[in-house]
């Protein structure tokens, strides 16, 4: 654990009593839709409410399920909840009631924190414990000492969140990341990227999903601002820069498609953002006609490829791109941050030969702590390192194929199985297919995902409408995750074995 000022951080709590007490009057989150703001000392103040509102409920090192909206709130909501010494699970209130059922079902929560905009729905779901009102527990009277005895349980490998992520049994899968791996992942991220109090950084991605824990936790280990920009304005590319120049933002990370989107929709034609230094982007590979765009309006800003599971809390590998791309050029992801290890093994878990393919596995301390309530899950992904037979370290083999270049760069090749990244989100094609099953009239189905035109196919045998498999999807799994096309057959294509041919099917995605 690093020091910082003689003082060992312990949590992210730290950061946060550290940096309220040097940027007091500091705006720490920002909301361009609403035009809310919350200073460094106004979120320390709304943290201890809402940690001395649960800690009187709750024990220390519970899960507390969260559903709110894009707004300052949010974030002040996590950091109390780990204020009271529990750890927090955000649930997208845009999702559909099944969905959020079933990630109540799995984290057990005794307690749900919901805004006032979201509370009929919170109450329409099947939980049977506590609904709080975030509104209600801002106003709570801070008890320090009550803070103090749930705070003083806390150990830097204590959890500090779950993340849900699409699962292959049809049911979501927890992400469990501790404070240590958190603070792990961004010392390795600011080493690179070097914000300090001056940066304003543009959030794009949902405040409940892996992505924006760099827009909510950098602001305090470095001081900087983030601005919450509004949903609406990413596919109005005017808009969205203005929105960037009126803040004077520095920094984006941002998902592969939030940095493509502009630049297919002419934005630079108008506009450019006047302040920004660094565009970070992860998520998929992005299309380098429009990264191009993006270094020939901008060309003084750093652009970063990050590459990472949300197994390995955020990006585990980084390359910094310092020549115009072309459009067949293919961004290798770089080199592992620090406190990461990366390496290739076999499909019997031998070392690859320097120059060939392998399954791209994590070492490193900024790994998860597993799978909440999943621990055969958890000893199958997360392993002894087969390299090292002598002593304990952990290892995440991602699924992804990758390849070392003769310069160290490691090149990712796709993926070993059925995961996809699609419009920034991790899918398992076979929970797709699960669902298609619960559909009247579906007798056999196969998910397919056409990567270069970023579409989620279904085929499927049987009598059902499509229409009736859309309304299903929609009112049972997210947006991202519903099928954009759907082909019906007479029958699967099979191979000799009997497999489903995917080969065949494939060839629907020139029609």
């Amino acid at each position: 654990m690093r020091l910082i000022t003689g003082k060992m951080d312990i949590n992210v709590i730290s950061w946060l009593d550290r940096i309220s007490r040097k940027f007091p009057g500091k705006v720490v989150y920002r909301d361009a839709a609403e035009g809310q703001a919350l200073t460094f000392a106004q979120l320390d103040r709304l943290t201890k409410s809402i940690g001395s509102g649960l800690a009187g409920r709750i024990a220390p090192g519970k899960p507390v399920a969260v559903m709110s909206g894009r707004h300052v709130l949010t974030p002040a909501c996590y950091l109390g909840v780990v204020r009271a010494g529990c750890f927090y699970a955000p649930m997208d209130a845009s999702m559909p009631e099944p969905r959020l059922n079933q990630i109540l079902h799995v984290i057990h929560a005794e307690i749900l924190v919901v805004d006032r905009e979201h509370l009929a729905k919170a109450e329409k779901l099947a939980f049977d414990g506590q609904i709080l009102l975030m509104e209600e527990l801002a106003e709570c009277p801070a008890d320090e000492a009550l803070l103090a005895r749930a705070g003083r349980v806390h150990t830097e490998l204590d959890p500090l969140y779950v993340i849900f992520t699409s699962g292959s049994t049809g049911i979501p899968k927890g992400v469990i990341t501790s404070h240590y791996a958190l603070m792990c992942y961004l010392d390795g991220l600011q080493e690179v990227i070097r914000l300090d109090e001056t940066d304003v950084i543009g959030n794009q991605s949902p405040l409940d999903y892996i992505a924006a824990i760099r827009d909510i936790y950098l602001p305090l280990m470095t001081g900087a601002e983030t601005v919450i920009i509004p949903k609406n304005e990413f596919a109005m590319g005017d808009r969205l820069f203005g929105t960037l120049n009126e803040y004077g933002v520095t920094t984006i990370c941002w998902s592969t498609a939030g940095v493509e989107l502009p630049a297919k929709l002419g934005a630079f034609e108008d506009t450019k953002p006047e302040h920004l230094r660094r565009v970070v982007f992860s998520g998929s590979v992005i299309s380098s006609k429009y990264l191009r765009v993006w270094q020939q309006n901008l060309p003084e800003v750093t652009f970063i490829n990050q590459y990472g599971p949300t197994e390995a809390t955020g990006s585990c590998t980084y390359y910094t791109i310092d020549e115009e791309v072309l459009d067949d050029t293919v961004l290798p992801i770089g080199v592992p941050y620090k406190h990461y290890g990366i390496c290739l093994l076999t499909d019997d878990d031998r070392a690859v030969p320097q120059g060939e393919v392998g399954e791209i596995c994590v070492t490193g301390p900024a790994l998860a702590l597993g799978y909440y309530g999943q621990p055969e899950l958890t000893a199958k992904s997360f392993i002894q390192h087969p390299l090292n037979p002598n002593y304990g370290e952990k290892l995440y083999k991602t699924g992804d194929l990758g390849r070392f270049r003769e310069d160290g760069q490691l090149e990712f090749l796709g993926r070993k199985d059925r995961q996809v990244k699609h419009m920034g989100h991790r899918i398992e094609l076979d929970e797709i297919e699960l669902h298609a099953q619960q559909v009247p009239g579906v007798e056999e189905c196969c998910a397919l995902y056409d990567k270069p035109k970023a579409l989620l196919w279904l085929f499927y045998t049987g009598p059902a409408a499509s229409k009736e498999i859309i309304l299903y999807f929609r009112k049972n799994l997210p947006a991202f995750m519903v099928p954009r096309k759907l082909q019906q057959l007479d029958e699967l294509p099979r191979l000799p074995n009997g497999k489903k041919d995917m080969k065949a099917l494939r060839e629907y995605f020139g029609s």
